[in-house]
C-alpha cells in the first residue's frame, strides 16, 4: 500500500490527503523522513564546494519534506484526535524525533559550514536567515563538547517522552474527571441548550438518562457562572483543580516536577542560570529580570482589585466567597450593577453566524477576504470543515479548517495549527486549522456559544490570519513562527472586532427571531468593561508566576512536594488569594509541560501591551477600514519572522508600544 506522506499532496494548496491516511502510515513515514533529511544534510556537509547561501542555507531550508508533512499531521492529531493508536505511536515517535533534531542541531560539520556562509550581497531576509540558523544552533548546543552533547541528547530525549506522558495522562484524567449528574434538577440555572449538551455528552459516554459536565482546560469552568446548586458548583470546581493530582494512574505532578528539574539541568549545560533565563533569551522581552519586574508590578494592583471585587461578591452572597462561588456571584453582581447577564446572551451567538457573519465578515471588511466552504475537501475528523480563502482580487490565499466541537480524543482549550506554511521558496500557500472545545448539541439543535467562546473564536481566528497572510521567502519565517511573547499579539488584536458596531450587528442575532443584539446591552457590556479584571488578571498572573517559579529553580534543586512548591511560589509572588486560584495549576498546566510555553506563559500579557496600543491606533485611525487593514497586514501580519518582530511593530505603529492602554484596559491605571 502506498504511503500518502511520501510525496507532496496533489490536493488544492497541498492539503494533506486525510481520506487516505491510516495510523499504519505514520511510523514508516517518520522512518523515511528521518533517513531522507539526514541524507540531505550529509549532502550539504560532504560537498567539496565552498559554503554558499544557495548550497547550504537554501539546501537546508528545502531538506526534510517528508518529515515535515508527516509531523504536521501526526502532531496535530495528537492533540485534536488522539486515539489510543495515536497515543501509542506518540510514545515511540516523540523521543525519536528529539533524537533526530539533535542529530541536525548538534552536527558540528553543518554548524561550521553555516558559520562560513558569506553574507555579502544578501538581501535583508536572507541575511536574517543565516543569523537565525546560527543562533538557533548555538541555543541547541552546537558549541558544546562531546560529553556535554551526549548529556544534552539524553536530556532532550527524556524531556520529549515526559512531555508526551504528561499530555496523555492529563487527557485521560480530564475525561475521567467530568462531573456526572443524575438529574436535570442538579443543572438548575443552565440554559436549555447547555442541559441538552450535557445529556448528549452523558449518552456518548454510556450514561443514558444522566448528565455529564465535561471539563475545559483552564481552572474556571463555564457552568460555574450559572449553576444555582452550590454543592454541584463545588464538585465541578474540585473536579477541575484536582485533575492530575489525585494520586492515581493519571497523576501528572511527578512528571511536572521531573521536567522542571531536568530543564534546569539542560539550562546549566547551555550556560544559563535557569531554564527561564534560557527560554527568554530569544524572546522580544529584553531580559528575564524585566519580565519578572513587569509581572510583579502588575500583581499587587491586580490582587488589590480582586480583593475589592471579593468584598462586593460577599455582600451580594451573604457568606464568604469560595472559588466555586466567584463566577456565579460575579454574574449576579454584573446583572445588578450593570444590568448585564452574559449567559442570557447565548441565543444571540449561534456558531454558524459567529463564523460566517462574524469572523469572516470582519476579515472581509478589514482585509477584503472572502470564504467558500469546500465540502469536497475532507479533514482529519468528520467534524472538521474546510474553507478556501480568497484575496479581494479573487486570487487564492489558502485554506482555513475549523474543528469546533469537543470530544474525548481532543485536548482541552483552543489553538491554531498549520498543516502547510506559506513560502515563496517552495511556492506554497498556508493551510491552517482552528481548534475549539464547544459542547456539541443534540442533533437538529443550534450550537449556541457563551460570550467567552465568542471571544475565543475571534482570538483563534487572529492566529489563523497571521498564518494565512504570511508573505515570506523562507519557510523558517512563515506565519506564526515568531517569538513566543509576540505570537499572541495578532490574535488578541482580532478580539477588538467582537463588539465593533458593524460587526456585532451582522452576527449577533437571536437564533430564533433574527433580532439583533440590542444596542443598550452592548453599551452595558462596554460599561462593565473592567468589572472582573481583578479576578482575571490575578488568575492569569498566578499561572504566569507559577510557570516562572518552576522554571527559575537552579540545577540540582530537589522538590519533594510539588503542591507545597506551588503554594510557596504563589505566596512569594503575592498572588495567593484563595478565592482566585491560578488559571492553571501545576497538574494541568499543559501550556508549559506539554506545549511550547515553558517559562513563556507571560507572553499573553506581554503581547497584550502591543495589542492594547494597536487597538488605540485602529480607533484613532478610523477603525474598520480597508486602508487600516492593509496597513496592518502589510507591515506586520505578513512579515512573520522575516524581520525582527518589534521592528515590524514600529513600522506599523510608527513608534514603540506604550503601556498605558494595557493598564487602562485591565483596570490597573
Amino acid at each position: 500500500m502506498s504511503n500518502p506522506f511520501l510525496d507532496p499532496s496533489t490536493l488544492d494548496y497541498h492539503l494533506p490527503p486525510f481520506a487516505l491516511i491510516e495510523d499504519e502510515h505514520y511510523l514508516p513515514a517518520f522512518e523515511a523522513g528521518f533517513a531522507e533529511q539526514l541524507a540531505q544534510i550529509d549532502a550539504i556537509t560532504d560537498s567539496a564546494e565552498e559554503p554558499t547561501f544557495e548550497n547550504t542555507l537554501i539546501a537546508l531550508e528545502r531538506a526534510g519534506g517528508t518529515l515535515d508533512r508527516v509531523s504536521r499531521v501526526f502532531f496535530s492529531n495528537s492533540v485534536s484526535h488522539a486515539t489510543e493508536a495515536v497515543q501509542e505511536l506518540e510514545q515511540i515517535i516523540a523521543p525519536r524525533l528529539a533524537e533526530h533534531e539533535d542529530n541536525i542541531r548538534l552536527n558540528r560539520a553543518l554548524f561550521e559550514r553555516l558559520r562560513r556562509v558569506p553574507t555579502d550581497g544578501l538581501d535583508a531576509e536572507s541575511t536574517r536567515l543565516v543569523e537565525e540558523y546560527l543562533s538557533s544552533f548555538v541555543r541547541a548546543g552546537a558549541e558544546l563538547d562531546d560529553d556535554a552533547q551526549a548529556t544534552l541528547r539524553e536530556l532532550n530525549s527524556t524531556l520529549s517522552a515526559l512531555s508526551t506522558e504528561f499530555s496523555q495522562k492529563l487527557l485521560k484524567d480530564t475525561n475521567a474527571s467530568a462531573l456526572l449528574l443524575e438529574t436535570a434538577g442538579e443543572l438548575d440555572g443552565l440554559s436549555a441548550d447547555a442541559i441538552s449538551a450535557a445529556a448528549t455528552a452523558a449518552g456518548e459516554a454510556g450514561h443514558d438518562g444522566k448528565y455529564l459536565l465535561t471539563l475545559i482546560l483552564p481552572t474556571a469552568q463555564p457552568a460555574l457562572e450559572s449553576l444555582t446548586n452550590r454543592e454541584v458548583r463545588r464538585r465541578l470546581h474540585e473536579a477541575s483543580v484536582n485533575r492530575g493530582a489525585r494520586g492515581n494512574a493519571s497523576d501528572t505532578l511527578a512528571i511536572a516536577t521531573r521536567m522542571a528539574t531536568l530543564r534546569a539541568e539542560r539550562a546549566r549545560l547551555l550556560g544559563f542560570d535557569s531554564y527561564a533565563a534560557a527560554a527568554t533569551d530569544s524572546q522580544t522581552a529584553p531580559s528575564l529580570e524585566a519580565i519578572m519586574d513587569r509581572m510583579r508590578d502588575l500583581a499587587a494592583p491586580a490582587v488589590r482589585n480582586a480583593r475589592a471585587e471579593a468584598a462586593e461578591l460577599e455582600a451580594e452572597a451573604g457568606h464568604p466567597i469560595e472559588p466555586w462561588d466567584w463566577a456565579f456571584h460575579a454574574a449576579r453582581v454584573r446583572r445588578t450593577k450593570f444590568d448585564v447577564d452574559l449567559d442570557a446572551l447565548r441565543p444571540y451567538f449561534e456558531l454558524e453566524r459567529v463564523i460566517n457573519d462574524g469572523i469572516f465578515y470582519a476579515a472581509n471588511r478589514l482585509y477584503g477576504l472572502t470564504f467558500a466552504e469546500r465540502p469536497d475537501l475532507v479533514g482529519y475528523h468528520p467534524d472538521v470543515r474546510v474553507w478556501e480563502v480568497f484575496n479581494e482580487d479573487g486570487s487564492g490565499l489558502g485554506l482555513f479548517l475549523g474543528d469546533y466541537y469537543t470530544r474525548d480524543t481532543k485536548s482541552g482549550g483552543a489553538w491554531m495549527n498549520s498543516f502547510v506554511d506559506q513560502s515563496e521558496l517552495e511556492a506554497t500557500r498556508a493551510v491552517v486549522v482552528n481548534n475549539l472545545n464547544i459542547s456539541k448539541p443534540a442533533p437538529g439543535e443550534p450550537t449556541l456559544l457563551s460570550y467567552d467562546q465568542v471571544v475565543t473564536t475571534f482570538h483563534e481566528f487572529g492566529h489563523a490570519l497571521h498564518g494565512l497572510f504570511s508573505d515570506v521567502t523562507y519557510p523558517l519565517f512563515a506565519g506564526t513562527s515568531v517569538p513566543r511573547d509576540f505570537v499572541e499579539y495578532p490574535s488578541q488584536v482580532n478580539e477588538m472586532w467582537i463588539l465593533w458596531p458593524e460587526i456585532v450587528a451582522n452576527y449577533a442575532r437571536h437564533h430564533e427571531t433574527g433580532e439583533a443584539l440590542p444596542q443598550d446591552i452592548i453599551d452595558r457590556i462596554h460599561a462593565a468593561g473592567t468589572w472582573g479584571e481583578g479576578f482575571e488578571t490575578t488568575a492569569y498572573l498566578g499561572a504566569t508566576l507559577l510557570d516562572l517559579a518552576w522554571h527559575s529553580i537552579p540545577a540540582g534543586t530537589s522538590i519533594e512536594d510539588p503542591l507545597a512548591f506551588e503554594a510557596a511560589a504563589l505566596a512569594d509572588a503575592g498572588v495567593d488569594f484563595a478565592p482566585v486560584p491560578p488559571r492553571y495549576r501545576t497538574s494541568y498546566f499543559k501550556h508549559i509541560f506539554a506545549g511550547g510555553y515553558a517559562a513563556s506563559y507571560y507572553a499573553y500579557i506581554w503581547s497584550e501591551m502591543l495589542d492594547a496600543d494597536t487597538v488605540e491606533w485602529f480607533k484613532s485611525s478610523g477603525g474598520l477600514t480597508r486602508e487600516n487593514g492593509e496597513h496592518f497586514r502589510r507591515e506586520l501580519l505578513s512579515r512573520g519572522n522575516s524581520v525582527e518582530p518589534l521592528e515590524a511593530f514600529r513600522a506599523f505603529r510608527g513608534r514603540d508600544a506604550e503601556l498605558m492602554p494595557l493598564l487602562v484596559r485591565r483596570g490597573l491605571a
